[in-house]
């Protein structure tokens, strides 16, 4: 895949929460080692979001997916669009998860968006896996209302599937358990796609 095809997946893959930036320039910024500092995109949450995404399928996916693409050029171009624009949509604030506080006259809050890219992030550290989805159901705004956490994701060839969903499944519960207060009452790993390359196995990582 060359240079002109990735800028052409990326460009128009904004959202609202970017604040009048695209995907396409994030990925700009990243390749000039953020310089000269942009002082917008570092005070926008949603940007900071998209940039930490965007890191992570850069140096454990991207060598990977433009490898892909090269054997079975439709089908990763597609998939390679939807991981991106997923980044984009899963930078959305989103919804705002209440944290408990003993003072009730303090009020604690964290954003969908945030915990979105969270589950993304932990799912991106198991060897193996490419997240192509992350989304939260249930009313996370409520303490204590049930939620379940859906994930879509790419494997590599060779992995038992059924261990790499349960690992990338207690990860996140961990992971949410440690930073949230949502009672999760179920993580949905649904693999969507297979890879026919190796990357690192879960007991390599």
């Amino acid at each position: 895949m060359s240079d002109d095809d990735h800028e052409s997946m990326l460009d128009g893959l904004a959202g609202a929460d970017l604040d009048g930036h695209t995907i396409d320039e994030l990925s700009d910024y990243l390749d000039s080692g953020r310089e000269p500092l942009d002082p917008d995109i570092e005070a926008s949450p949603g940007c900071q979001l998209a940039l930490d995404a965007l890191l992570r399928l850069r140096t454990q996916t991207w060598a990977l997916l433009k490898s892909e693409a090269a054997t079975h050029s439709e089908q990763d171009r597609s998939w390679m669009h939807a991981v991106l624009q997923n980044i984009s949509l899963e930078a959305h604030a989103g919804r705002d998860i209440p944290l408990r506080h003993p003072d009730p006259e303090v009020h604690l809050r964290i954003t969908e968006g945030s915990v979105r890219t969270l589950i993304r992030g932990v799912g991106d550290s198991v060897g193996g896996v490419i997240v192509g989805r992350v989304r939260l159901d249930g009313d996370v705004t409520t303490l204590d209302a049930p939620v379940t956490v859906a994930i879509t994701a790419s494997a590599a060839f060779g992995n038992n599937l059924e261990r790499l969903s349960q690992l990338i499944r207690d990860r996140v519960v961990a992971e949410l358990a440690t930073h949230t207060e949502l009672n999760v009452v179920a993580v949905d790993v649904t693999i969507i796609d297979i890879h026919t390359q190796r990357v690192a196995r879960p007991e390599d990582s």
